[in-house]
């Protein structure tokens, strides 16, 4: 591989998450500074090197040649409610100043009458004027699916949409003909050969973009156009760093119907970059900037990996992938 990225200079980081979210209490991985600003690869741990690539190809795609011009300033964005209590629900309803909130849901097998009241809380919190849509990480099967739909959606005053809730794009399509609440797909998407196949399938109404795991905003306008239905952006728990490649495909994206998940860092204890910097949304929305910011030197020495067989994994892992040339194009 050959690019104007020293590899070895990159700095590990392991921030510590508010509260546990898609199984992990801390969230790892590594900053790469190229000749135009920095790069986050933080592919999670359990990812093989084939689909760990395409986030290190976000990395460099920042690092290098930066991202394309964008056609709005600003990107809406909900806030992001884990699987907590009602009480805590409605506290970050409330206090992220968004109108959208995404609810995690299905959390494990009996988690439906805790998501019920988690819902229920949110509504509370937003009043009849929010959108409320929820997550359920294609946990359920079609038919457990139709009925959990159904009870949340009267939990939650109507959905806006419920994202990935079967793991199979022939899974999603027979829940969509079967619902009345809009389906979004996330994994089957982002995780699949072909994008279009959930298109072509009438699996989904709207299509979950994440930059990074997509190999940069480059690709993921590709995927975006390939897929043909409406898009959010959002996030897969990157620092400030690589969230901004979030906010880029956002704001370059040609049309964007729905707040996006890009108000993560609140799931983070802190964050790679000052708080002038941080990408915290501040009435709903987040300002589209040209490059990502810069790390904070200080904040890098704080959070760097201490666990020398840990920090030493990591490395590993990019020399691995560096060396294989495994950058998407």
């Amino acid at each position: 591989m050959k690019t104007l990225i020293d590899f070895d200079t990159a700095r590990t980081f392991a921030i510590p998450m508010t509260t546990r979210f898609r199984g992990i209490d801390v969230r790892e991985g590594m900053l790469i500074e190229g000749p135009v600003g920095w790069g986050e690869f933080s592919a999670f741990a359990e990812y093989d090197d084939a689909e760990s690539a395409s986030w290190l190809t976000a990395a460099i795609e920042a690092g290098t040649v930066g991202w394309p011009d964008p056609v709005r300033g600003r990107v809406p964005v909900n806030a992001t409610v884990p699987a907590v209590d009602p009480a805590r629900a409605n506290r970050i309803a409330r206090e992220s100043g968004c109108r959208t909130v995404k609810v995690k849901v299905a959390d494990h097998p009996a988690s439906l009458p805790e998501d019920v009241e988690r819902l229920e809380a949110v509504r509370d919190a937003l009043g009849p004027s929010g959108l409320v849509r929820c997550d359920a990480n294609g946990a359920w099967d079609v038919d457990t699916a139709v009925s959990a739909i159904a009870t949340l959606d009267r939990a939650a005053g109507g959905l806006e949409y419920v994202e990935q809730p079967c793991r199979t794009v022939e899974e999603l399509a027979l829940v969509r003909r079967r619902v009345s609440v809009r389906i979004a797909a996330d994994e089957s998407i982002r995780r699949a050969a072909d994008p279009l196949r959930v298109a072509v399938a009438e699996a989904a109404d709207v299509a979950v973009l994440k930059a990074t795991p997509l190999g940069g905003v480059r690709r993921a306008l590709r995927v975006a156009e390939a897929c043909g239905l409406p898009c959010v952006v959002s996030s897969a728990l990157e620092t400030s760093v690589g969230l901004a490649a979030g906010v880029a495909l956002a704001g370059a994206l040609p049309s964007l119907e729905f707040a996006c998940g890009l108000g993560t860092v609140s799931l983070l204890t802190s964050d790679v970059v000052g708080p002038a910097r941080s990408l915290r949304p501040v009435d709903g929305f987040l300002p589209v900037a040209p490059v990502p910011p810069t790390p904070d030197s200080s904040l890098l020495d704080r959070y760097e990996i201490a666990d020398p067989v840990r920090a030493a994994w990591w490395r590993d892992r990019l020399a691995r992938l560096v060396e294989q040339g495994r950058v998407l194009t």
